[in-house]
């Protein structure tokens, strides 16, 4: 991967419905080329999908939660992944810490959160939850191209 890749794949983060002309505006290649490199960030798996992003106001999802689930075992049971299907979670992760799985949330209301938390309490193993309601949202975006160089503390830094 190199620098064009990351700068085309910026680019289809900005704005996935681009021309391959306007990409291959962008780093400096003709449109041919240009498709040519996304037709291999496809490929070689750097670039999943090309998605639509849904404001989830304009679709009545005002209450974004963050719900940490505490379970009796690892965690990952069928009946918690199950909860993937439901169109309210839009995330699940498996973390370390003081919880074992990390939900990202987005309902129309607080009932409908109270709701959500009752279904997963329906999940035997499921033993305690912790919501967290975002207030702002200031920064939400997909995975991005580009890498900060510099941010690994190296032995002779730390050692200051």
């Amino acid at each position: 991967m190199d620098t064009i890749d990351r700068t085309l794949l910026a680019e289809l983060t900005r704005d996935a419905a681009q021309s391959y002309a306007r990409l291959g505006e962008a780093v400096g290649l003709s449109a041919p080329a240009a498709h040519d490199r996304v037709r291999k960030l496809r490929k070689g798996g750097a670039l999943h999908a090309v998605e639509a992003r849904i404001n989830p106001h304009a679709v009545g999802k005002t209450l974004l939660a963050f719900v940490h689930v505490d379970t009796s075992g690892w965690g990952k049971s069928p009946a918690l992944m199950a909860l993937a299907d439901l169109p309210e979670v839009e995330e699940i992760h498996s973390v370390t810490g003081d919880t074992c799985m990390l939900l990202k949330v987005r309902v129309t209301d607080s009932e409908a959160l109270e709701g959500f938390l009752a279904r997963l309490y329906a999940i035997e193993d499921v033993t305690a939850t912790r919501s967290y309601v975002a207030l702002s949202t200031y920064l939400e975006r997909p995975p991005q191209a580009g890498i900060t160089a510099d941010l690994t503390i190296r032995q002779d830094r730390a050692a200051r």
